[in-house]
């Protein structure tokens, strides 16, 4: 489905889901130890860092019975605890898309798909 949908009283809103997606990456880009969204190219194997103006493309987000599954892909800095800065994005994912779409979210999935030095 390419995008989600809300019944009011008043009518449907529809929303794009590369907009839910967008709204999440720059959610995601503002956690600590969050380097970027990564970017996979499957012809070649490869992972990328995905600029700020693609990081929906890091993010998958579905519609499942009137609730959202959304699938990150992140790059995280060297250093950080993976589990710490994972709930740390799924908490401020999980409360600011809400209150942004008005949809549940059902599931966050984080798929950690490499590790960075950050220069200082």
């Amino acid at each position: 489905m390419k995008n989600s949908s809300v019944n009011t009283h008043m009518g449907n809103i529809t929303v794009d889901n590369d907009v839910i997606a967008q709204y999440a990456g720059s959610i995601a880009v503002e956690c600590f130890g969050i380097v970027g969204m990564a970017g996979f190219n499957v012809r070649d194997g490869l992972v990328r860092l995905l600029r700020k103006d693609s990081l929906r493309k890091g993010i998958t987000v579905t519609l499942k019975n009137n609730k959202l599954v959304l699938d990150f892909h992140i790059i995280v800095a060297y250093g950080v605890s993976i589990v710490a800065v994972c709930e740390n994005l799924m908490e401020s994912v999980k409360y600011r898309v809400e209150e942004f779409t008005g949809l549940e979210i059902d599931k966050i999935n984080i798929y950690v798909e490499g590790v960075k030095v950050i220069d200082d």
